[in-house]
């Protein structure tokens, strides 16, 4: 696989995840370094001539009035890599590490930050040697930046702190051995420029948007699925009533149920005597396209963010100019993460009501539970318990962390964004997604065995093979271990065999 090039303008979300997940190669682009080199000049001047340049030649926050000399910067860098080095609770899983460290080389590339090239060398060396730095997941407010986290990644550069190789735990020191690197003694402006960004946030934010998109498709087949097990009609679904509200997201969705029911026996509106089903059905178009638009909006916001210039202040080589602002507020990602827990929260709120309909035999005209056995205690209506208690708990997970603020530094710092809580949250609601879809495709495939798989579309067929290679249809009376059965379709879900599967035979869902 070709490595991935940083240059600070060019990484694309895809090629995070391909780092973070496969273990891609990252190299640093060639074009890129005179920009870091003249970056650099820049800042070694600015002490020559004794400027005033916030962290270099002064202190930091609310201390930012208070001159240092050049023997004090070296000592205020490497003071403040061990000092912001305070995070607690559990460690970021190796695959954030990895994608955080890959944001943050990708940022001082872009040349506005006056670090030295082996900064960003032993940063890429460290990532590509599989070794990843241990970050606790709480810490951060989100401005100045990811200040906790990110101290923690900069401290193993200096041979301190702890990492994590596969899978085992290694001092700093030893960390740096194994990758042929020699410790890193912090210079001037250097360790501003590894804490002071947003790259902690927007890497989960990144791994957390690849999901949800794929959990977005995935939602579209659990919604066909339902609607077939249940006798429902795609009559919701003509293009003629989505061409009338062109919501982008909403007509893609639509697109997606017909092609997903092409072939249904069931669901076509010319044998289906049904003239309209429940909202959870009928409205999934409208529903699953709204959380689409979150889905865009929240890649745009991504997409600038990871080729972005985020720490402070910013040196600009060409006019040798050295500038304090807030690029490394979090508010632009503070904000798309509390959407996107927004819009994956209604994507398992209309899942649930779907399973919910499945299981009850007033509603689905199916047997209760989904089994000829229910009365012994082998039916499915515990699954929806569980469903409901995913929903409540990401319904609470969503409460909105960008709207809080606590201010911080002696009130220098009175505005915060809380994005690394807010990008926190929307990945464990996109994990409780997954289960509340692979629940309802379980459900739904004990549905369609009743009503005959042979009757239904091609996507929904095919579907249906793919969870009974895993799972077997309970038609006995005797009870299975449902945790079980739920892993092994999740498993399905996480590895994209479902999502690929169905995707060849009815092409790429849009």
């Amino acid at each position: 696989m070709e490595p991935v090039v940083v240059d600070g303008e060019n990484l694309t979300l895809e090629a995070i995840e391909r780092v973070a997940l496969q273990g891609t190669r990252a190299v640093l682009s060639d074009a890129a370094r005179p920009g870091i080199l003249a970056s650099r000049r820049v800042v070694e001047q600015a002490l020559a001539d004794n400027r005033k340049v916030y962290g270099v030649t002064t202190g930091l926050g609310h201390l930012s009035e208070v001159r240092i000399n050049e023997t004090q910067s070296a000592l205020l860098q490497n003071n403040m890599v061990r000092s912001h080095s305070a995070g607690v609770g559990e460690e970021y899983p190796a695959e954030t590490c990895r994608a955080m460290m890959l944001l943050r080389a990708n940022t001082l590339a872009k040349g506005y930050s006056g670090v030295r090239m082996c900064i960003i060398e032993s940063l890429l060396s460290l990532l590509n040697a599989g070794i990843t730095p241990i970050i606790p997941q709480q810490g951060s407010v989100g401005a100045s930046g990811d200040l906790v986290p990110l101290a923690h990644m900069a401290l193993l550069l200096t041979g301190q702190g702890e990492a994590r190789r596969d899978g085992q735990h290694l001092d700093g020191m030893a960390a740096l051995k194994a990758a042929h690197l020699a410790p890193i003694v912090l210079g001037p402006k250097e360790t501003l420029a590894l804490v002071n960004g947003t790259q902690a946030m927007a890497a989960v934010g990144t791994l957390t948007l690849l999901k949800a998109e794929r959990l977005a498709r995935i939602a579209d087949i659990a919604g066909a699925f339902s609607l077939e097990a249940l006798r429902g009609t795609a009559a919701a679904f003509d293009e003629r009533i989505h061409r009338v509200r062109p919501v982008p997201g909403q007509v893609a969705v639509a697109e997606n149920m017909r092609r997903l029911l092409a072939g249904s026996a069931i669901a076509a509106p010319a044998t289906n005597p049904r003239i309209q089903d429940a909202y959870s059905l009928r409205c999934i178009p409208q529903v699953h396209g709204a959380v689409r638009e979150i889905l865009g909006f929240v890649r745009r916001m991504l997409e600038i963010e990871v080729n972005a210039a985020t720490d402070n202040p910013l040196i600009f080589a060409d006019d040798g100019d050295v500038i304090s602002g807030g690029n490394f507020h979090g508010e632009p990602i503070a904000v798309s993460m509390d959407f996107l827990a927004i819009g994956l929260t209604e994507l398992g709120n209309i899942s649930d009501r779907r399973t919910a309909r499945l299981i009850d035999p007033h509603l689905s005209g199916l047997p209760s539970s989904l089994s000829e056995h229910a009365a012994l205690g082998c039916s499915f209506g515990i699954l929806q318990i569980v469903t409901a208690s995913l929903a409540s708990e990401n319904r609470a997970l969503a409460h909105p962390a960008s709207v809080d603020n606590i201010p911080t530094a002696a009130n220098q710092e009175d505005h915060v964004s809380m994005g690394p809580i807010a990008a926190r949250k929307a990945r464990d609601i996109a994990k409780n997604l997954q289960n509340v879809l692979a629940i309802e495709c379980l459900c739904a495939a004990q549905g369609v065995d009743f009503v005959g798989v042979d009757t239904c579309g091609v996507g929904t067929r095919r579907a249906h093979q793919i969870v009974r290679s895993q799972v077997p249809w309970l038609n006995d009376d005797r009870a299975r271990i449902f945790h079980d059965d739920i892993a092994a379709v999740a498993a399905l879900l996480e590895d994209g065999r479902l999502l690929e599967g169905v995707e060849n035979a009815v092409g790429a869902l849009g």
